[in-house]
């Protein structure tokens, strides 16, 4: 009972402290106990590029992967299917190209067919050729 006239009571006040430990203390705690599931399979999608220019460099080997697994260095099959018959003919179409200003660059044809040894093989017997660039064809989308 309220006999004083005039005495109001204060507007009831809400502290904001408390609501504020109780909300970092759940945070901390959801945040302890969330467990980070690894992934266990990745989709991957293999990229597709735009050629930057139309234009086609000068200096350039191509080497053409078969889905055999056959190799062509500039249109003309390497007579052995192990690194070093392919580094042969790399190092003779390179010498071929010797008087360019810029150094050849290899570019791989492969087929998607063809095993991936084989493609490493070909960059394998391109580094043993002393040849640096290598760069592998795409082919652009279809939309």
């Amino acid at each position: 009972m309220n006999f004083r006239r005039g005495s109001r009571n204060g507007e009831p006040e809400i502290n904001l402290i408390p609501l504020i430990d109780v909300v970092l203390v759940i945070i901390i705690f959801l945040m302890l106990t969330t467990t980070f599931s690894p992934v266990s399979g990745l989709e991957i999608r293999l990229p597709t590029a735009e050629p930057e220019s139309a234009e086609a460099v000068a200096n350039e080997i191509v080497v053409v992967v078969t889905a055999a697994g056959e190799v062509l260095v500039d249109g003309q099959p390497v007579g052995g299917r192990d690194v070093g018959a392919t580094a042969a003919a790399l190092a003779r179409a390179a010498a071929r190209a010797a008087g360019a200003q810029r150094p050849p660059v290899v570019v791989i044809n492969a087929d998607a067919r063809t095993a991936h040894q084989r493609v490493i093989d070909v960059m394998q017997a391109a580094q043993r050729a002393g040849l640096a660039h290598i760069t592998f064809a795409t082919q652009t989308p279809l939309e």
